[in-house]
């Protein structure tokens, strides 16, 4: 992708409470956007990003941001129960709306943003970094798409994470204001399904989550899994926050997409045991194994999104998909049964 030299669009950031927002932030830079100022409550967080990118201005408050008519996205990574209200009121006021997972909390949010979305006909649209900003699951999009394993009938994501808890804010622990494991970290995986099945409709056949682990925090869940069925393929996914010390990196998160001629395995962060470094795609067929290198794969979700932006169209994500991925972690999240083992 070639490096934009004269800004594109205008945007500012809003929400600083997860670290995703320096890739989201650094996504649309790639893709042409100008970054012009940025808000946040907390000062730690605010001098931090402001050192990351020196070029923004820190606003006085939200208000400033929204009604400065010369910024057309706003981007967030806010607490998440906070990002759908915040997401309301930037598409009120006119401009299109980039969320860090999970972009909407409760059945209840999601009915509000699609109510306005459709009245103000703005983009609300949530970056889903495990498959826009990994080399290795864009390239298995690709070759999917392609046919190189026949027909997709099912996926398989993995989404496992470590905790470190004292690096975590009180809002992490809390169920209400993160939305549940289901909603919060498997949103990747639900987003995944919906694309390389590419189904179009889809049901939670059933789901689980459960705290096996974590009694001092009553409000965390540690665990959770879920079985999806879609008029394009069925689905499996499971997240926890168990990931060892002893893995070098935060978490073994693995996406299998299986076909009716051949699989494919994204190793995303880790090949355990094997070559080292990420983005590792394995692709078997009737011919073979093969090691696929995404060293050079594209990433171009900020730039389809800037395009979106100027040309009101939807090459980034679908409208419509970015809401039925998030129905549907949020309806697996809703009807889980709790998992309560042994002591």
């Amino acid at each position: 992708m070639s490096i934009q030299t004269k800004p594109r669009i205008r945007f500012s950031v809003i929400g600083l409470n997860h670290g995703h927002i320096n890739g989201q932030t650094e996504a649309v830079l790639r893709g042409g956007g100008e970054l012009v100022s940025f808000f946040a409550k907390e000062a730690d967080l605010a001098a931090a990003f402001s050192k990351r990118f020196p070029q923004a201005k820190l606003a006085r408050n939200e208000k400033e941001i929204l009604e400065d008519k010369s910024i057309q996205l706003v981007v967030s990574a806010s607490i998440p129960v906070e990002r759908a209200p915040l997401g309301i009121e930037v598409m009120r006021h006119g401009k299109d709306f980039m969320v860090d997972k999970p972009g909407i909390t409760t059945l209840e949010q999601l009915a509000a943003v699609r109510r306005v979305q459709e009245q103000t006909h703005r983009i609300y649209s949530i970056m889903y970094s495990e498959r826009f900003e990994n080399r290795a699951t864009v390239k298995a999009a690709e070759l999917a798409r392609a046919g190189a394993i026949g027909k997709v009938i099912q996926t398989i994501g993995l989404g496992p994470h470590r905790m470190n808890p004292k690096t975590r804010p009180a809002w992490f622990f809390e169920r209400e204001k993160y939305g549940g494991i289901l909603c919060d970290i498997a949103s990747h995986q639900f987003d995944q399904f919906l694309y390389f099945t590419g189904s179009t409709k889809a049901e939670v056949v059933a789901s689980q989550v459960g705290n096996v682990n974590h009694p001092q925090w009553p409000g965390l869940e540690d665990f959770g899994d879920a079985m999806l069925r879609g008029d394009g393929g069925a689905g499996y996914v499971r997240v926890d926050w168990f990931t060892p010390d002893g893995l070098p990196t935060w978490g073994d998160t693995r996406l299998t997409v299986i076909g009716t001629e051949g699989y494919m395995e994204v190793r995303k962060n880790v090949d355990i045991n094997g070559k080292a470094g990420s983005n590792h795609l394995f692709l078997v067929d009737q011919k073979g194994v093969q090691r696929i290198d995404c060293a050079d794969v594209q990433l171009k979700y900020g730039e389809l999104l800037v395009n979106d932006i100027l040309n009101r169209t939807e090459t980034a994500m679908s409208q419509k998909h970015c809401f039925l991925a998030t129905e549907l972690a949020l309806r697996a999240q809703k009807q889980a049964q709790r998992l309560n083992l042994k002591k």
